[in-house]
């Protein structure tokens, strides 16, 4: 069964999309046995990263997935997977949304963590910050 919750938006709005507890559960137990991930949070809403850096969140009814651009682009249109567009902004060029359905079912996208793990943690060992800048990553919330 779906689980869901919301939260407003930190403007105070009420068009948040929530999340599915049951999503961000699956992945605290695909995800927090690594050494390298850490938990925290985005839009409110729990989160994963690695080297300080965020590489995925529960969203909506899935989870927000960072990648390499052409990456990301070539998942997009697979079942259950598409661009990703938190509060309908514009798309995020090295995102995509992926949703499952049993929750479970995140354990079969196991290589594309591993992947997004390994890009967002290469991109803050070489200290580019957003769009490649050298602004230093954030640390991870707690």
């Amino acid at each position: 069964m779906r689980k869901t919750r919301s939260k407003p938006m930190p403007s105070g709005g009420n068009d948040s999309p929530g999340y599915r507890t049951d999503v961000g559960e699956v992945l605290s137990h695909l995800l927090l046995s690594r050494p390298d991930v850490v938990p925290g949070k985005m839009f409110g809403f729990p989160a994963f990263y690695t080297a300080g850096k965020l590489f995925a969140c529960v969203y909506g009814d899935g989870v927000g997935l960072k990648l390499p651009q052409d990456t990301a682009r070539r998942l997009e249109g697979k079942p259950g997977i598409t661009p990703f567009q938190p509060y309908g902004k514009p798309t995020m060029r090295e995102w995509i949304h992926i949703r499952r359905d049993p929750a479970s079912n995140f354990s079969k996208d196991a290589s594309l963590f591993e992947a997004s793990i390994t890009f967002v943690g290469k991109a803050a060992a070489d200290g580019r910050g957003p769009r490649g800048s050298k602004r230093p990553a954030r640390p991870a919330l707690k």
